[in-house]
């Protein structure tokens, strides 16, 4: 099921901040679409000829991508999909796992006939195109952008220091229940608060700091527990090298994921392109909204 809609939806109402003026072309549209198990997706679209479909993280809202539908749409028929439960998508109590978002994913390019995709995650965006790979064999994938996430982020008691770096390892397994407890607790919103700003620069401008808060509290915390445990809990070293379409892969020099381990991504897919972003280039986790010129030009100069 397929429902348009006109305008800029709810989740964009003050997204002006995080790039661009509300009056720029190309103009945003969006939309809804049902999966099979009934649950309403929010999407934004904007631009014409091939499509370029941008895949949020943990948390995220497709609005906080304004800045790359503007650039992307020049040259593109752009999506930006929220995942269940995230921005303006239908908060239902199930289906908090890659998985299932793999499978929501498969649905939205079936329903919407997409093929010859260019798909760009960032995050857990990723872990979603690598749960996609593993199960649907990357149908409809024709070239892939890989923004910034370990290939596994939680630690197994016996690895080696060096293993755990390769791997972008955030967690210990305590660490990793003891956080999501935190999120769905009295707590919940001072944790999300402090979890997301240390993944952007010290100097990143408080009030878009806000606003990307405020975008992720759209997901319940509830359910962004249970998701966190789920995606860091995942293990992709086994499917990384099984991708076979042009890759680009973005990390930050001082993101959370260090720049090794996206390195080890890029080392393990064949022919593909790694960029890192230096300190001085906003090169945190959120490097594309630190420095979105930078990271739009470096998109394009990839699918070009």
């Amino acid at each position: 099921m397929l429902k348009q809609a006109v305008g800029l939806g709810a989740g964009l109402a003050a997204a002006h901040l995080l790039g661009g003026e509300a009056s720029a072309a190309p103009r945003i549209r969006s939309g809804t679409f049902t999966t099979d198990d009934g649950v309403a997706l929010n999407y934004l679209e904007a631009g014409r000829g091939e499509p370029l479909l941008l895949l949020p993280g943990w948390s995220q809202s497709a609005a906080m991508y304004r800045a790359q539908i503007l650039a992307f749409a020049r040259h593109y028929h752009v999506f930006v999909l929220d995942w269940r439960g995230h921005g303006e998508s239908e908060k239902v109590d199930h289906g908090y796992r890659m998985a299932r978002f793999s499978r929501d994913l498969y649905e939205f390019l079936r329903g919407m006939r997409l093929k010859h995709v260019t798909a760009l995650g960032h995050s857990m965006g990723c872990g979603v195109l690598y749960s996609y790979w593993d199960n649907y064999g990357g149908q409809h994938l024709d070239r892939l952008i890989l923004v910034d996430v370990g290939p596994a982020m939680t630690i197994w008691p016996d690895w080696s220091a060096e293993e755990a770096v390769e791997a972008g390892a955030l967690f210990t397994p305590q660490a990793l229940y003891d956080t999501a407890a935190a999120l769905r607790g009295p707590d919940g919103l001072a944790t999300t608060q402090g979890l997301v700003a240390s993944l952007f620069s010290p100097g990143y401008p408080a009030d878009l700091l806000a606003l990307v808060i405020e975008e992720n509290l759209k997901l319940p915390r509830e359910y962004a527990a249970k998701l966190l445990v789920d995606q860091a809990a995942q293990d992709w070293r086994d499917v990384i090298p099984r991708i076979d379409v042009p890759t680009l892969v973005v990390g930050g020099e001082v993101s959370i994921f260090s720049p090794i381990s996206q390195q080890w991504v890029a080392d393990h897919i064949p022919g593909a392109e790694l960029i890192i972003f230096s300190a001085e280039e906003g090169g945190s986790h959120f490097m594309w909204l630190e420095n979105p010129e930078k990271f739009n030009e470096d998109v394009l100069d990839f699918l070009c």
